[in-house]
């Protein structure tokens, strides 16, 4: 696994509980990266340790749009008219 290294200082000073910090900065970077299209939905929520669903509720939440493939889009038409 890769790492990224923080400066101890600006991680210290993330004003976010620390049993919280490193779950919400993986979040946090998974969500930007989708955002600007430089990871896919599926490997942004893995990296976000979040499930389909809660991804897709936390990108609706931020106003992020879904970027579709073709392929899951039929896969999400299919299954809406079930």
């Amino acid at each position: 696994m890769s790492e990224v290294d923080i400066p101890q200082d600006v991680f210290d000073s993330i004003k976010i509980p620390e049993r919280e910090k490193e779950r919400e900065i993986r979040q946090e970077l998974a969500l930007s990266l989708y955002n600007r299209g430089a990871l896919s939905f599926g490997k942004a929520r893995q990296l976000a340790g979040m499930s389909k669903e809660e991804f897709h509720r936390e990108l609706g939440e931020r106003g992020i749009e879904r970027h579709y493939t073709e392929e899951e889009l039929e896969e999400d038409l299919e299954y809406g008219q079930k």
